[in-house]
């Protein structure tokens, strides 16, 4: 497997660990750049978490602190009783204004999209910018809401060693197409290690209630007073029609910018096409 220069670069660039308490949940996050810089917040989708932005915020931190928050109930932050998008907006709002008084620019990938959408709506006047990646915002069915709240009642599996688990690591939806080295390096994260009542072993770092919680409808989309923008992969989730329809729901005059040949998990199968993207929103949205 043939590991390219630019994805080794990247993850040499090692970040700093912070963490911030919102509403008395510790928030991890990781931070690259200067500190007093602009600062630029990379938000993960449902049941990932920071390291997704490992090999992507590097290439974003000249001139820019650039954030990569573990939402509550993922990755290595603390979890709620209950998960809301807008206490996810706070909790981006809150890592921001840990690290800078200036208005910050958020990037949000699918499910983080809709915390990024969510921020726009509730908290718009103070932000610069905010991006919805390959965000399927559309309307939810009965059907799929009962799938959600099984899934979330679940008990998390637990596997014997780290490496069974890594193995068993897939993106939802599966892409063939992801790089497998991104996509390893991603699975490594996304474990941890328990001691549980019925065994000790490794599970993933997310917890299941946040499906209850991760979809965003068209009626929950509204104009902002902030500049946003779409995103979406030529064969991801967000289609052309439910990206027209958040579009016009966005006021119209909202940029949508497709990167060819790309699943829903852009940074996964075309991630230097999504840094030349967020480095050209990055300098349009600093500039004005």
């Amino acid at each position: 497997m043939t590991v390219p220069e630019w994805f080794r670069w990247a993850l040499d660039q090692k970040p700093q660990h912070l963490e911030v308490e919102v509403d008395g949940v510790p928030i991890a996050y990781r931070a690259w750049g200067d500190p007093g810089d602009p600062v630029a917040v990379l938000v993960h989708g449902g049941a990932a978490h920071a390291g997704w932005w490992d090999h992507v915020a590097p290439h974003l931190a000249v001139g820019h602190r650039v954030l990569a928050p573990d939402l509550s109930g993922h990755g290595d932050s603390g979890r709620r009783d209950a998960y809301t998008l807008e206490v996810w907006a706070r909790e981006i709002l809150a890592v921001a204004a840990a690290e800078s008084a200036e208005k910050p620019v958020v990037f949000g990938h699918s499910m983080g999209g809709f915390v990024a959408l969510t921020a726009a709506r509730e908290h718009g006047a103070d932000l610069l910018g905010a991006a919805a990646i390959d965000s399927p915002v559309q309307a939810v069915s009965p059907e799929a809401r009962s799938w959600r709240a099984d899934r979330a009642v679940l008990s998390m599996p637990l596997y014997p060693d780290a490496a069974t688990m890594v193995s068993r690591f897939r993106t939802l939806p599966e892409d063939p197409s992801c790089l497998p080295y991104i996509r390893d390096h991603i699975a490594r994260g996304s474990i941890r290690h328990v001691d549980r009542p019925d065994g000790t072993g490794w599970t993933w770092k997310f917890d299941p209630r946040v499906f209850l919680r991760s979809m965003m409808e068209p009626d929950d989309v509204a104009r902002s007073q902030c500049e946003v923008a779409l995103l979406r992969g030529e064969r991801g989730m967000a289609t052309t029609d439910i990206t027209e329809e958040i579009r016009s729901r966005l006021g119209g005059n909202v940029p949508v910018t497709v990167i060819p040949d790309s699943g829903h998990h852009i940074m996964l199968d075309q991630p230097t096409a999504l840094i030349a993207v967020l480095q050209t929103l990055l300098g349009q949205w600093r500039r004005r």
